[in-house]
């Protein structure tokens, strides 16, 4: 029995038809999808591009720009989700970056000259980033409090300033170097017998907490860049105690003067040991020479 489908019902049902005939064809075609949704993920200027999907019959080649306009490639041919831009970006923190994901089939012959990546004279199907300014847009890594100083009711509390991938003269430099007096933290303590908090802020890496004496502290601290509207806070660092403090202190003391300890008595007694056998050697010697006749 033949089965009647109406014009208005077929009309309807034709792009739909077309659609996934369409993405078949194209799927079996080999033409690539493009990337989507392209994150910067960036802690202390250690900066990835991430993105979706994961390819299958083609590859990626990310392309990121200079100060000069020019785009270089990067990551060139790659079936990874992610690109390692921190080389780039570090050159210049205060530069707005522009990049974006390229996707080239696999069948189509592909070569990179310079700053072009050309497929058959035109270029492959690609996707912008969001721009990417790292001096505004990374993420403060989790600070360390790196000592304390107590002088009767006054505690110094030292911070680390954390190493960045940004160097300068061969050198990496710290987040201070980088944010100079941008660059801030946030205290938060209590009295270790204590649940009540307070806290200070300074654009150094030092405080200096009023205490009482013979009573124990606890400190954590979070990194802040004053400038900055949003994300301008810090992950807090672990917590340290005063008393957890002098007890590391001591025990590293005990450990450093153990192994000072140890290391003199065996110097010690190899020096005694070479002088026994020297003086061995000497005497063997000395039996062993034939004596002269007057």
């Amino acid at each position: 029995m033949a089965i009647l489908v109406r014009p208005r019902l077929l009309a309807a049902l034709a792009p739909t038809f077309l659609g996934c005939l369409l993405l078949q064809v194209t799927a079996g075609a080999g033409i690539p999808e493009k990337a989507f949704n392209l994150t910067w993920i960036s802690t202390d200027f250690k900066t990835i591009l991430e993105w979706q999907p994961k390819p299958t019959n083609y590859t990626y080649t990310v392309q990121i720009s200079d100060r000069s306009r020019n785009w270089k490639n990067k990551c060139f041919s790659t079936t990874d989700t992610e690109c390692d831009l921190t080389d780039e970006i570090v050159k210049d923190v205060t530069w707005a970056y522009e990049a974006k994901v390229l996707s080239v089939p696999r069948r189509n012959s592909v070569h990179g000259d310079g700053d072009q990546l050309v497929i058959h004279g035109e270029e492959p199907p690609f996707t912008n980033a969001p721009k990417f300014l790292p001096y505004r847009d990374t993420n403060l890594g989790q600070p360390v409090i790196q000592q304390f100083e107590q002088d009767g009711r006054k505690l110094k509390v030292v911070v680390k300033d954390s190493l960045t991938l940004v160097r300068k003269n061969g050198t990496f430099l710290t987040l201070r170097q980088v944010f100079g007096k941008d660059l801030g933290y946030i205290i938060t303590y209590r009295k270790g017998s204590s649940t009540g908090k307070k806290t200070n802020i300074t654009n150094t890496n030092e405080f200096s907490i009023d205490v009482e004496e013979g009573v124990s502290y606890c400190f954590f601290v979070q990194a802040m860049i004053f400038s900055r509207k949003t994300n301008q806070n810090s992950p807090g660092s672990s917590t340290v105690c005063t008393e957890q403090w002098k007890s590391f202190l001591g025990e590293t003391l005990i450990i450093v003067g153990a192994v000072v300890l140890l290391a003199t008595i065996f110097i010690i007694v190899l020096s005694i040991s070479l002088c026994k056998r020297r003086k061995n050697r000497a005497g063997q010697k000395g039996k062993n020479t034939p004596s002269r006749l007057a």
